[in-house]
């Protein structure tokens, strides 16, 4: 049996929101282990003179505790 646990991030890019996942996973790699998926439980951006600056998720990433 596997234990999982979730921890919850924010993360943001001024490219995209999948750029943005992709900060998530990366930056959450630095401290956790075996990382085994993500969840983009909310999507936001930035407005600034009505163009789209920075895009951010709200990222749920789930590892394996071992």
């Amino acid at each position: 049996m596997s234990v999982l646990k979730v921890v919850e991030i924010l993360a943001n890019s001024p490219n995209s929101w999948e750029d943005a996942a992709r900060n998530a996973v990366k930056h959450a790699a630095l401290t956790i282990k075996n990382i085994k998926s993500v969840y983009i439980s909310e999507q936001s951006a930035v407005v600034n003179d009505n163009q789209i600056t920075e895009f951010r998720v709200n990222a749920k990433i789930t590892f394996e505790v071992k």
